[in-house]
């Protein structure tokens, strides 16, 4: 039928060449974007999944920076208690020294005023912070570390007892003058050096752990990653092929609809006088 009013042709090639365009436009988003999904129309299901995917990464991220700065508070915990060993060994060597029957009263004084300098310095280091953070306490607390992304998993990281080492074994009383004094002390200091190798074992062991939890997060991170990219990233092969296609069907579908239009000009040539 030849209609006047009415150019189905027409409508139906607009019709198809409106679907095209839409299509080529969405590829063409998605090729400049590198997202197969760039908004909720494109894919409202996997859009959702992915939301959730995302923020758990970002959540991960945290988590691993958090473990990362609490490694970062036991090293410098470590680094003082290695000071603090340091400063025991010298002062058994002081110990040790004023023993010695061929030193004079005036040489064992100035043993015990090194020794005294020493002491302090030891007192001090039970102060030391880490971002405003103690990091001894005399009652050794433990805080607890989130050591995964949804926070049901955490480490305890031990505030050590740093002053308990130089309280409980008495290093302050001491008199180098005195050779009974002298023997206590020697003792006293063999006692305070074990049980400050038992904080940095305990500090070492710690580290370890954080470590490990740190490693465990870049795991499960790349897993979470690989399932995102899944839903979220375009194919790009598969997204140039299709591309190309649509872009064929848009110039063709311009073209039907031209050649649709024409064809309305029939109805004049039959009005033509003869």
């Amino acid at each position: 039928m030849i209609s006047l009013n009415t150019n189905m042709t027409s409508r139906w090639a607009a019709y198809s060449l409106t679907n095209t365009n839409t299509a080529l436009q969405k590829s063409l988003n998605r090729l400049s974007s590198g997202h197969r999904i760039n908004s909720s129309f494109d894919d409202a299901g996997g859009l959702a999944v992915s939301m959730k995917l995302s923020a758990s990464i970002r959540r991960t991220e945290a988590t691993q920076s958090n473990l990362n700065n609490a490694i970062s508070s036991l090293q410098t915990q470590d680094g003082i208690l290695k000071s603090a060993q340091s400063v025991l060994t010298r002062m058994s060597e002081l110990a040790q020294l004023s023993a010695d029957v061929t030193k004079s009263s005036s040489d064992a004084v100035l043993y015990q005023a090194e020794y005294n300098g020493l002491t302090s310095a030891l007192v001090e280091f039970t102060a030391e912070q880490f971002n405003g953070t103690a990091m001894f306490s005399t009652d050794g607390a433990t805080r607890s570390v989130v050591a995964s992304e949804d926070g049901n998993q955490t480490i305890g990281m031990t505030q050590s007892n740093l002053a308990g080492v130089y309280v409980d074994n008495n290093l302050g009383s001491v008199d180098l003058t005195n050779i009974s004094s002298i023997t206590t002390t020697i003792s006293n200091l063999e006692t305070a050096i074990q049980d400050l190798s038992k904080l940095r074992a305990s500090n070492g062991s710690e580290q370890m752990r954080l470590a490990f939890a740190v490693d465990m997060l870049s795991i499960n991170r790349n897993t979470i990653e690989a399932a995102n990219s899944q839903i979220q990233d375009v194919d790009l092969a598969t997204e140039s092929s299709n591309q190309a296609k649509q872009s064929i069907l848009n110039q063709t579908g311009m073209a039907m609809l031209s050649q649709a239009n024409q064809s309305s000009r029939v109805v004049l040539r039959l009005l033509e006088p003869t």
